[in-house]
């Protein structure tokens, strides 16, 4: 049991027990169930007060290094991030307050991949500013076909 707190208690636990009582066998498959949801929203959904988006995404890339799909967790965040800064897809037009909304979804996105990544999702990004997609694109998932050609699985 927790007290309220994020970081109190055995919140690796806590966050398990959680994801187990809602069906599944891994934070992993909990999250992409809710593919386009962000980390804050799923982690209120595993527990209001008491866990962290921040928790979330530290268990996610636990399991992504264990299975060898770290690739698969970076497209899956940007899914997220560009959902939550540009939820009505790519712009038409990269005016200042759509190159702002593009910049912040970038900017979270390279913020959360994982150091083993960062250059490849830095590549992606130049990629999508140098040819931007079709307007209204809106990622809903990391097996997104635009996302597997900038950004695809690792060998194993």
């Amino acid at each position: 049991m927790s007290d309220g707190h994020p970081w109190r208690g055995n919140w690796v636990a806590r966050m398990y027990e959680r994801v187990r009582k809602r069906g599944y066998d891994s934070l992993t498959a909990f999250a992409e169930a809710r593919p386009t949801a962000s980390l804050v929203a799923l982690a209120k959904e595993l527990g209001k007060d008491d866990i962290a988006g921040v928790q979330v995404f530290q268990g996610l890339v636990a399991e992504a290094e264990r299975s060898h799909k770290v690739a698969r967790l970076v497209r899956g965040q940007f899914v997220r991030e560009l959902n939550e800064s540009l939820p009505d897809g790519w712009p038409p037009v990269l005016d200042d307050a759509n190159r702002f909304k593009v910049a912040e979804a970038m900017g979270s996105w390279i913020a959360f991949t994982p150091e083993t990544h960062k250059e490849r999702a830095r590549k992606a990004r130049d990629a999508l500013r140098a040819t931007p997609p079709p307007t209204s694109w809106r990622p809903l998932g990391p097996d997104d076909e635009l996302l597997l050609t900038l950004l695809p699985d690792e060998e194993v």
